[in-house]
């Protein structure tokens, strides 16, 4: 674990931000320092912001610069500075480019022990709808799992007890925003389209309605509390579950289930989901992250490239004929034995040891 801190700014930023260049930079335990002058790229929930600022004197211990009452935030990433974290600054000698607002994250990102990274919704004011900076945040977090070869499995949950998700923001679609509710890549909430290599698990903390229900049924695995509920609601106003909800769903439940929820727009329990086979397992909600966690623990055990490769066959499986997945596995099987770990696979066995995975 490092901390990053551009230092120092013109005020104390708040946000998630990801450094795609740096010059002039040197990471120490403390941070990122600057000399006589430095500048960096970075990513502001997924939008890109230029930091331009310079300073007197050089490198150095940044804890012991800061002024009293300014916390360091800890972030977890590699060491040469490209990675995500909450951003922090106090008042200096230095000149910022563009000023960004003080506001709360929309997603946060957290690495957890194991390979494992947490994606967290975090609009609890809004039961997490979904908005533009959701959508936004959601497609960086993305972006940023598929690119750090340390994480393995990724888990998506949200803020508080009062919901997964509530879907679409429609305070945001009413004041004519609707259009950043999606990305290009990801479609609704730059997530339920979006190409992603690795295991999702959605840690549903409450009801998971309309695109709520949808983000949960774009994940791989689902891990809820018994207080939650699954529904697709839309047609009770006149609308269609679009972001994958009418297919995805008959895929996860009983066609006569998941027809009755779609026509009726009426939700079932978390308990019920639980015993259809749509949820992996019921947990209470103080142990809701440290189930999906377990969870993650039992995929995290095995080669990240083997698993990869065979979840990408299998999320196909009822979308091709046999013809064609066997086509597709035997894909998948050539692309594996390119891999470090299928040579480590059978080294470990012979040598009656534990397996040591490099994800490459």
């Amino acid at each position: 674990m490092v901390f990053f801190s551009v230092d120092p700014l013109t005020q104390l930023l708040h946000g998630t931000f990801t450094v795609t260049r740096s010059s002039n930079l040197g990471a120490t335990p403390f941070g990122l320092v600057g000399g006589s002058t430095a500048d960096a790229d970075v990513l502001r929930n997924g939008e890109q912001v230029t930091l331009d600022y310079s300073a007197q004197g050089g490198t150095g211990d940044l804890a012991a610069a800061m002024p009293p009452g300014i916390e360091r935030r800890p972030f977890v990433g590699s060491d040469d500075g490209r990675a995500a974290g909450r951003c922090l600054g106090w008042p200096a000698n230095r000149r910022l480019q563009e000023r960004l607002p003080m506001s709360n994250p929309a997603v946060l990102i957290e690495r957890l022990p194991d390979h494992v990274t947490l994606v967290t919704i975090n609009r609890p004011e809004a039961r997490n709808a979904v908005n533009g900076d959701v959508a936004a945040g959601l497609d960086a977090a993305i972006t940023q799992t598929e690119a750090d070869p340390d994480t393995w499995v990724v888990i998506l949950t949200g803020v508080g007890n009062d919901a997964f998700s509530a879907g679409a923001d429609l305070k945001a679609v009413s004041g004519g925003n609707g259009h950043l509710l999606r990305s290009e890549r990801g479609g609704f909430a730059g997530f339920v389209h979006a190409p992603r290599t690795k295991p999702w698990i959605a840690a549903v903390n409450g009801p998971a309605l309309a695109g709520g229900c949808e983000l949960a049924l774009a994940c791989d695995l689902r891990v809820a509390v018994p207080e939650s509920r699954f529904g697709l609601p839309e047609v009770k106003r006149g609308l269609i579950a679009s972001a994958g909800g009418l297919y995805r769903l008959p895929r996860a439940l009983p066609q006569a289930v998941a027809l009755e929820m779609i026509l009726t727009g009426d939700p079932i329990p978390a308990e019920r989901a639980f015993a259809l086979g749509m949820v992996n397992a019921l947990a209470p909600r103080d142990g809701l992250i440290a189930a999906a966690q377990a969870l993650a623990a039992r995929i995290t055990v095995n080669a990240p490239v083997a698993v990869r490769h065979s979840l990408d066959v299998a999320r196909q499986a009822l979308d091709l004929s046999d013809a064609e997945l066997m086509a597709e596995s035997a894909r998948a099987q050539a692309l594996n034995m390119t891999s470090e770990d299928f040579k480590e696979g059978p080294r470990a066995f012979i040598e009656k040891r534990a397996p040591r995975w490099t994800g490459r």
